[in-house]
């Protein structure tokens, strides 16, 4: 009902000159401030690397002590340049970097690089610098990349903006580095190797553009068609996570990390917070961004280059091998296995077209040995059968030269069957000389070719790592039932954590503990407390023996450690002796002050299930981390774990399980049947929502859970539990926040239509997108050709690819609202969606609006508009703009209503509302 095409989501590509980085990536004027003629100098260099290499623009030296520089005419200061400056390249000392930056923001320059080193490196000193260029840098929408940086190229205009000695190759790689020591290194590799850039920046400190900033820019530019890090450090975590997940569904992104090995965590309070450790959680942070992490600088760029070719992606880990020779397949069914793939099971009837052609001694297996005497006709046609085969999700063909082998002959006839498959295919061919004509042919072709068999397979399991990842973003979850959340009971869970704050206790009890589970709808055992023998004693005839008891103490973290558990008691003598021996060995211990009791809980039979932990615990970067795997007392010996990000939905609850390999188990193994894994779903995204909701609980254990079949009688159980809370002096604002925005519920209103039919108000929701099947059902040819445009076919609207879009909402970046209908049955109906989306690098957004026609003209248009602007203000935006069609009256005065200035032009009637400032950007 409202916007140009080019802000649906599903089709979204950002104008060049709308994103704020051009001005350092594309400029036309550049000042060196710091140029010199000074042989071997920083100043030097980079004057003479931008007038050796052409980028259509013009350069200004700028220093006050030369009249010239090279023979160009040199300016005391930026703000005596004779033309304006789009970017600005500062290569002098560490401490007149604020002065200067502040002459750019007085100047007007729009981008800005700092070479010089001298910064928060070397301490306190240096941070202080650096805080005078942030606040020069909150005066203006200058932006800046640096400090402590190589500079930055784009090869393909010929700016070479860096101290380097070469100029990059021009190709389709967006490469990043925190190193600019590894950048020349990089640099040096591109050219033995062929690699070409499509921009090659070095980021250096991150003061001001970040990872987010330049994956978002590169996500931007039609040419760049892959995205290579090299990273130390994350920085904004939030920034990074919310900039990949966009763009890795379109374009690769690949990153080497250093720093896997480092020292691990400090000791925690759970055993979640001992086995989270950092670069565990990286990890996961990578995965739920659909991130590839690698270990090795030549697959960084291997992998980019085979995904900027190969148009198909792996839908599973099977891959078929075919070879002219059995060593060679043995090698990559290795490096396959052994990082993760399988080698396919080569189904009957492809056994059976295959027997009829090859020669009896051929394998009858896969790897598909064809034996060495394989001519090109014999190898074309087994990949033309293979590549059919239901059973595979991708191809390996392997060439070693004999006496019978024709490597060129052989690429020409592969190629076309390899182009037209349905699922990747990768070739080796190995051998020196002989076989480059043939890696040419193919390559050019589009199918990424490798010396080595087990670099392709290792390459190939990459790939599947990839598609799974983005799979596990964009797959629809199972829609909640309403019940599911409808009974937590918050009020207990603060009532309980502001009465420890209140002793000045961090650490809960396993009987509170197992209450805040409660609260969420996590079911536990049955637990009383008792500070006397004699209760002990009451709870256990109650209860049924026979019981266990378990230590109460504010103090010990780990009751097994001191004794403080006590199985299978049948009798009152046996609960009574237990009462005492765990008194007794607490007091002679630390003393009788640390015992407060006991507990008393049914014993149930662990034999029946399967032990799990489920965890959170903190990191610095990320916020709050879950944790699933084995669990039991030896859960630190197995280390069976995988860790996940919250929120979690179904899909990612069931991502996060598939990682273990209880995982295996709980599927029916040895004549057990299958726990009821969409319950162990449904509990993980309430554990992950407990995560959020409660920013004093530090860490959280439970461990074990019991998971049993299906039918039984306790399907899941929290046997024991553990919270730790931060103390109760904690300035909340110290507390890490989520990696990734939660739900946004304080969005979530109820409301009536003009009719005064009852509705919500609501942020969208991945589950939501069969909703929006249904409400794109809804609407007429004219309501699509007001919203996009032009008229848009109901089978392209409604195509999962273009959904998974609209409904996995990036919170930081965009809010798209949906009025939730529930008639009598108990349905549910959307009625309208709006959407706010901010410009990538601004605090500038632009509106989208769409109404059931049924349901036009109750407010919805108006209501849904108001709601927008609410949130742009909340979220600090300056303000918000749309396109609307001449023809489009209704949504001009929806606009005019909520107090958008319009005006028209030849096109469009443009609408701006301005939210911090009346009249300025």
């Amino acid at each position: 009902m409202s916007l140009k095409p080019s802000l649906d989501p599903a089709y979204d590509i950002l104008r060049s000159d709308d994103q704020p980085l051009s001005a350092i990536f594309n400029p036309k004027t550049v000042a060196v401030i710091g140029a010199t003629d000074r042989p071997g100098s920083v100043g030097r260099t980079l004057l003479w690397n931008l007038i050796s290499s052409p980028f259509g623009g013009t350069v200004f030296p700028i220093n006050p002590k030369r009249r010239s520089v090279l023979g160009i005419r040199a300016y005391p200061s930026i703000r005596e340049a004779p033309d304006q400056v789009d970017l600005a390249i500062i290569a002098t000392p560490a401490a007149s970097v604020p002065d200067l930056v502040k002459d750019c923001v007085e100047a007007g320059v729009k981008g800005a690089i700092v070479l010089s080193a001298g910064f928060k490196e070397i301490g306190p000193q240096g941070i202080e610098l650096e805080q005078q260029i942030v606040e020069q840098l909150k005066r203006s929408p200058l932006r800046l990349i640096g400090p402590n940086c190589l500079g930055i190229m784009n090869p393909l205009t010929g700016l070479n903006a860096t101290f380097a000695s070469n100029m990059a190759r021009p190709g389709n790689v967006g490469f990043i580095s925190q190193s600019g020591a590894l950048c020349t290194a990089v640099l040096d590799w591109s050219f033995q190797e062929h690699v070409g850039f499509s921009a090659f920046i070095s980021i250096g400190s991150m003061l001001d553009v970040d990872w987010g900033d330049l994956i978002y820019y590169l996500g931007d530019d039609p040419r760049t068609k892959s995205i290579v890090i090299y990273m130390e450090s994350i920085g904004n975590a939030r920034s990074f996570l919310s900039a990949a997940r966009e763009v890795a569904l379109t374009k690769p992104i690949i990153v080497i990390k250093s720093g896997r090995t480092a020292a691990a965590a400090q000791a925690a309070a759970s055993h979640t917070g001992t086995l989270a450790g950092q670069d565990a959680v990286l990890d996961a942070a990578f995965r739920r961004c659909g991130v590839l992490r690698v270990e090795h600088i030549s697959e960084l760029f291997d992998l980019a280059e085979v995904l900027a070719k190969q148009q198909q992606r792996p839908q599973g880990p099977r891959l078929a091998i075919i070879t002219n020779a059995g060593g060679p397949g043995v090698l990559a069914t290795d490096a396959l296995i052994n990082t993760g793939g399988s080698l396919a099971a080569i189904a009957d009837e492809t056994v059976a077209k295959l027997s009829e052609f090859l020669p009896p001694h051929w394998s009858y297996g896969n790897p598909i040995d064809i034996l060495g005497d394989a001519d090109p006709g014999r190898y074309a046609k087994t990949l033309e059968i293979v590549s059919q085969d239901p059973n595979s999700d991708g191809l390996l063909v392997v060439l070693t030269p004999q006496a019978m082998t024709d490597p060129t002959e052989t690429a020409e006839h592969l190629k076309k069957h390899a182009q037209a498959a349905t699922k990747p295919v990768l070739a080796s061919w190995m051998g020196g000389a002989e076989v480059t004509h043939g890696e040419t042919i193919l390559n050019r072709a589009s199918v990424a070719t490798y010396r080595y068999p087990d670099a392709a397979a290792r390459l190939f399991n990459f790939m599947w790592k990839y598609s799974y990842n983005l799979r596990g973003i964009y797959e629809t979850p199972a829609l909640l039932p309403e019940s599911e959340f409808g009974h937590t009971d918050r009020a207990q869970v603060e009532t309980i954590i502001e009465a420890a704050k209140a002793t000045g206790r961090t650490l809960l009890t396993e009987l509170e503990s197992k209450q805040i589970l409660s609260a969420y709808g996590i079911p536990t055992v049955e637990s009383r407390f008792a500070e006397t023998p004699e209760a002990a004693v009451a709870h256990a005839k109650a209860l049924g023996y026979p019981v266990v008891l378990k230590l109460v103490s504010h103090t010990f973290v780990h009751k097994t450690d001191v004794g403080g558990v006590k199985l299978n008691l049948q009798n009152a003598t046996a609960v009574k002796r237990a009462f005492a021996d765990i008194q007794a060995a607490i007091a002679e211990k630390v003393g009788t002050d640390h015992f407060q009791g006991v507990t008393v809980q049914p014993m149930i039979d662990r034999a029946q299930g399967y032990e799990v932990i489920i965890g959170s615990s903190l990191d610095a970067q990320f916020g709050p981390v879950i944790l699933f795997g084995t669990g039991g007392q030896l859960v630190e010996v197995f280390k069976d774990r995988a860790i996940a990000l919250p929120p979690l939905n179904t899909t990612l609850a069931r991502r996060l399980m598939e990682q273990t390999k209880i995982y295996e188990a709980l599927q029916g193994v040895r004549g057990r049947e299958p726990a009821d894994l969409g319950e162990l779903e449904m509990l993980l995204v309430r554990f992950s929502q407990l995560t959020l909701e409660q920013p004093w609980i530090k860490e959280i254990d439970i461990n074990p859970l019991l998971v049993a079949e299906a039918n039984s009688r306790y399907p899941l159980l929290a046997l024991d539990a553990r919270i730790a809370l931060h103390p109760a002096n904690t300035d909340t604002a110290t507390i890490p926040k989520p990696a990734i925005r939660p739900y946004p519920a304080q969005y979530v209103s109820p409301w009536q239509l003009k009719d005064e039919t009852a509705v919500t108000v609501r942020p969208i929701r991945p589950e939501d997108e069969p909703l929006l099947v249904q409400f794109h059902r809804t609407l007429s040819e004219e309501s699509v050709y007001f919203r996009y445009f032009h008229l848009m076919t109901l089978n392209h609207r409604i195509a999962h690819e273009r959904l998974t879009r609209i409904c996995f909402v990036d919170y930081d970046r965009e809010m798209a609202l949906v009025v939730d209908h529930k008639d009598d049955s108990g349905n549910h109906q959307i009625l309208g969606v709006g959407r706010l989306s901010k410009s990538h690098g601004t605090q500038a957004a632009e509106f989208a609006m769409l109404i059931s026609d049924t349901y036009q003209k109750q407010g919805i248009g108006t209501k849904l508009l108001e709601q927008l602007v609410q949130v742009g203000r909340d979220e600090g935006l300056d303000y918000i703009t749309a396109e609307i069609l001449h023809e489009n009256r209704a949504m001009q005065r929806v606009c005019e209503k909520v107090g958008f200035e319009l005006k028209r032009t030849p096109d469009f009637v443009d609408a701006k509302i301005y939210l911090t400032g009346e009249g300025s950007e």
